[in-house]
């Protein structure tokens, strides 16, 4: 059975010692998804596009997706279960004339930085959407 599939924008990112939050949404509903400071910290440093002195672990693999011409297409956010997202990137590879759809399971916070680096869409399914708790103001 194929889901809804709702698309996302990211709010903001507010960042503490201990974890980070992640806002995301649509212009009638926001939620937040919480992650470790260090995945916050990279992620902000791509959002303002900073400088970063060496290259980091999504770098890394940005480029080893770059040498197979591998792109990313989307990040489908698939379940929710207690406060713990899912999440599937979907990325395409050509082989000559052959275009290879690749699925993979992945924390949501990895998929949400390598959308941001490719400029690729985020969305969750509305089934998601409907689990969420809303994020006030």
């Amino acid at each position: 059975m194929q889901s809804e599939l709702i698309q996302l924008n990211f709010d903001k990112i507010m960042q503490t010692r201990s974890y980070t939050v992640v806002i995301l949404g649509t212009a009638e509903k926001r939620f937040a998804v919480y992650t470790d400071p260090q995945i916050g910290k990279t992620l902000q440093m791509f959002l303002t596009e900073a400088e970063r002195l060496r290259p980091l672990t999504h770098d890394l693999i940005d480029k080893i997706f770059n040498g197979l011409d591998i792109s990313v297409k989307q990040v489908v956010i698939n379940d929710v279960q207690d406060t713990i997202y899912f999440a599937r990137l979907f990325l395409e590879q050509n082989i000559g004339e052959m275009k290879h759809i690749l699925e993979i399971d992945a924390r949501p916070s990895d998929c949400l930085t390598l959308a941001l680096m490719n400029n690729a869409p985020v969305y969750c399914t509305k089934e998601v959407l409907e689990k969420t708790i809303a994020v006030e103001e």
